[in-house]
């Protein structure tokens, strides 16, 4: 449980507004061959109203002035989750300071949504301190050269600082919003499940500032926002300062994203273009809802951006003025799923190159079910894991349409094929039997004979009709997103009733749809040119097959893999010269020359810091990555993404979110059944007697605790009961007993014979789950071997005698040639040797006539670990 104090805001006076630092800090520096070491000052700044843990982080030369860096982090998150992006930057020549925002980490104070009153505040007070630090270069007394830059909490503190203080000089926010109530409230339709989400994330409403806390709560249970929701988060959003943001803005954001669509970026595109101020929009492939976020190439960018815009350097690239990752087809030599990117050098925002396309259908008559169940399914938060992503490789993802609830609305074949990029839009005219009516809309991609049906990035367009009883014409904008539609494809718009993630009347209802011109506008962007093609486009457009599960495995047609390998055929794991280099670069490594072997039965613990390399390599195990050279081998057969042999490996690496109205069991059942695979191969009762719910599994997830949404999702995990069970930092937010559980749940699921492989910070509990492990530092293998091995070799020895340890007693022992030191301990004396061997000391010790019961090493995995790593963790 992460304890938070009480804001005192009475308290918060005009002297309480001073930066004040708790203490001196903590330094430490890493290096790596020719890359300068990278300095880190951990502290604690005191605000008004919270205690803000930071980390400060500089490289090279220490006179030299440089420009600074704020970066922050997601909602839910911690300064942790940037240290590598810190660390990196300021190898670049940045001076970067990271924090965790209020309620978050370390931190205290409650949350605000980015209150300009206090997290944005808090923003500006950093700024302060960076203009008192010596290496910081100053565009003014006061007024340090700085840039912000994070994702989704993180992106739009960057826009608020900018429009609140005019010391920001550039800034980079990816994946976030313009407007949270827009975002959360669409055409005032509340969306209850990413809303439900977020507070949950952020630790449950009373983490939240009282006032947040009534509104969620309000609107959570009449399912309608009200005026007052609108205006308390419109005024905590950038668009409330939209025409003071006047500085160079690079926009990522991601196309796999129900939470901040594309739209959101639109907005923050068009304000900030018309301030004067320089714009470049970047749209990955990935999101909220899962798939590549591209982060090396994004990191990239954002570093070339303040290269040019904070250091002033000229020949460093800020790119196109618009770029959009598109899906190329499938690799002829891996199977991957190839990633090319179209540009233009103007941003053509989302009604760019419009085309009509005809569509068919009379007035059509449906129902809005009583409770708005069952509900129709478009995007789900958590459960998607990546699906979104499908739309663009031709594979549907999970979409339902219930008969009787919508209406149905199709073009044409058609002659040639388009690209979507932008919002399509359509009139409509609305009838409904009470006054207002709620309904989505969407527009599918249908294959030839409307077997295959595919909704781009999962996306749907909530629409609120208010005087609807007497009928009403209305123009929808669709969801904007970037689809190819070959040729011979229809359009379908669905109008429906429901949609699972947002709230619908209860109340049952009839409506009418008709189209008004019988025609949908859809933007094509005529001036965005993709890049040369790697493979022709019969090499991958032919139907793809291959399980879709929740975990977000890119569902690819397999190409040709070598033969399996009979003698690996019961060994889970080998992994030979594996080697993956950081997108766009000739020598930075993510892993280098990586080899090891996993036999049954282990628990293998996989150990580094951050940036070792750890999440790259179990990206590379599970097909969702490839690596540049070198193989993977599970129990014989070559990984390739799709791989068969993949339904042997369970995995949870990237957290797994829940729907928090179902029960834990309704949960799963869904998740397997996105698999496509039987319901008698899930091994459901198996799995959850090992993760050991109990009773908790027919309650609600949303009354869980973290530590049984962990075990949950552990047991998402094991669900068919995998011979491999990958887990990337399970413990994370757990207590202390949720911990040990946690623990118990990994021994027991090997000791079936079964191998399990964890990647974890936390070395005590490594040390007492695990039998083996493998050591990572910056891409490259450290040590691998059993844990007793490679926590067995020290200069530090327990010596045990008959009788009390004294002071006179350790002094002699000091004393004696090739020993450093000795000190009395827990059960005996601790003794670092010098020089000297321990059967030298042994026979020292007898020689004094010491009344010896015992010479052994005393290093914990920890002391290991940090020796093995040159004490870079």
């Amino acid at each position: 449980m992460r304890l938070r104090r009480p804001r005192g805001r009475a308290a918060a006076g005009v002297a309480a507004a001073l930066v004040v630092l708790a203490g001196a800090g903590v330094w430490t520096a890493t290096g790596a061959g020719g890359a300068p070491a990278v300095h880190q000052e951990d502290r604690v700044m005191e605000m008004p109203g919270a205690k803000i843990d930071t980390s400060y982080f500089t490289a090279g030369d220490a006179k030299k002035k440089r420009p600074a860096v704020l970066l922050g982090h997601g909602f839910g998150g911690s300064k942790d989750d940037v240290r590598a992006q810190a660390r990196d930057l300021a190898r670049e020549g940045y001076a970067v300071l990271t924090w965790s925002a209020r309620g978050f980490g370390d931190s205290t104070g409650e949350i605000g949504l980015n209150d300009p009153a206090f997290e944005v505040k808090d923003v500006s007070r950093l700024v302060d301190w960076l203009a008192r630090r010596p290496e910081v270069r100053l565009d003014a007394a006061g007024d340090p050269r700085v840039g912000v830059t994070g994702a989704s909490y993180g992106g739009a503190i960057s826009l608020l600082a900018a429009g609140h203080d005019k010391r920001i000089d550039a800034i980079a926010p990816q994946i976030t919003y313009w407007n949270l109530a827009d975002a959360l409230f669409p055409d005032g339709v509340f969306k209850k499940l990413w809303a439900g989400i977020f507070f949950s994330t952020g630790g449950g409403c009373k983490t939240f500032e009282k006032q947040l806390c009534e509104m969620y709560e309000r609107v959570a249970v009449s399912g309608r926002p009200d005026a007052g929701a609108r205006d308390l988060l419109a005024a905590r959003s950038p668009s409330a300062v939209g025409d003071r943001i006047k500085v160079p803005a690079l926009i990522v954001q991601g196309q796999s994203d129900s939470l901040f669509p594309l739209g959101q970026a639109d907005a923050m595109a068009r304000q900030i273009r018309a301030n004067g101020a320089p714009v470049a929009v970047d749209w990955i492939t990935g999101g909220h809802d899962g798939g590549d976020r591209e982060s090396g190439r994004t990191a990239a960018r954002i570093t070339s951006w303040f290269d040019h815009y904070l250091k002033g350097d000229k020949n460093a690239s800020t790119g196109s003025a618009f770029r959009v990752t598109r899906t190329g087809g499938i690799s002829s030599t891996d199977g991957a799923a190839q990633l090319r990117g179209a540009t233009s050098g103007s941003y053509p925002g989302l009604s760019d190159g419009t085309r009509a396309v005809r569509l068919t259908g009379r007035e059509q008559t449906f129902q809005n079910p009583a409770g708005a169940a069952p509900p129709a399914i478009s995007a789900v938060p958590g459960v998607g894991g990546g699906l979104a992503g499908l739309s663009s490789l031709g594979v549907g993802g999970l979409s339902i349409d219930f008969p009787g609830q919508y209406a149905r609305f199709d073009s044409e074949p058609l002659r040639p094929g388009l690209r979507v990029t932008g919002s399509p839009t359509v009139r409509l005219k609305v009838t409904s039997s009470a006054d207002d009516a709620v309904l989505f809309a969407k527009v599918y991609d249908v294959g030839p004979g409307g077997k295959q049906q595919v909704l781009p990035a999962q996306l749907v367009t909530p629409v609120r009709v208010d005087g609807a009883k007497e009928g009403k014409e209305v123009e929808v904008r669709l969801p904007a997103v970037d689809h190819n539609v070959e040729a011979g494809h229809r359009l379908r718009l669905v109008v429906a009733a429901t949609d699972l993630g947002y709230a619908s009347p209860a109340e049952p209802g009839t409506y009418k749809v008709a189209l008004v011109d019988g025609s949908l506008k859809v933007p094509t962007a005529p001036g965005v040119k993709t890049e040369p093609a790697g493979v022709p486009w019969w090499a991958w457009g032919l139907p793809l097959a291959g399980a879709v599960i929740a975990l977000g495995l890119l569902a690819t047609r397999r190409a040709t893999a070598p033969a399996p390998d009979p003698e690996l055929a019961e060994v889970p794991l080998q992994i030979t010269g594996l080697t993956k280099k950081y997108a766009k670069s000739t020598d930075r490594y993510a892993v280098r020359d990586l080899s090891f072997r996993v036999e049954k039965g282990q628990v293998l613990g996989l150990l580094g810091p951050n940036g070792a390399g750890k999440t790259t390599t179990l990206r590379m195990l599970m097909g969702l990555i490839r690596p540049d050279s070198g193989e993977i081998r599970v129990f014989g057969h070559a990984i390739r993404p799709g791989a068969p042999v993949l339904s042997r490996v369970g995995a949870f690496v990237e957290g797994a979110g829940f729907l928090p109205h179902l029960s834990g069991r309704a949960n799963l059942e869904l998740y397997w059944q996105a698999t496509g695979r039987p319901a008698e191969d899930s091994h459901m009762e198996e799995a959850l007697e090992i993760a050991g719910l109990g009773d908790a599994l027919q309650r609600a997830v949303r009354t869980y605790s973290q530590g049984m949404r962990q075990r949950l999702a552990i047991a998402q995990a094991m669900l068919g009961l995998p011979d491999l069970l990958i887990l990337d930092e399970p413990t994370n937010g757990l207590d202390p007993p949720q911990i040990r559980e946690m623990r118990d749940v990994m021994i027991r699921y090997a000791q079936g014979g079964r191998t399990v492989i964890v990647s974890s910070h936390l070395l005590s509990e490594v040390e007492q789950s695990c039998t083996h492990l493998v050591v990572m530092d910056r891409g490259r293998l450290v040590q691998a071997g059993p844990v007793a091995e490679i926590t067995g070799g020290s200069d530090m020895l327990l010596v045990t005698v008959d009788g009390p340890v004294t002071e006179v007693l350790a002094d002699k022992v000091a004393a004696l040639p090739g020993v450093g030191a000795a000190t009395p301990a827990d059960g005996g004396m601790l003794v670092r040797l010098e020089g000297a061997s321990a059967m030298e000391l042994i026979a020292e010790m007898v020689r004094l006539d010491v009344p010896l019961t015992g010479v052994g090493p005393h290093r914990r995995l920890e002391d290991a670990f940090l020796t093995l790593i040159g004490g870079a963790a």
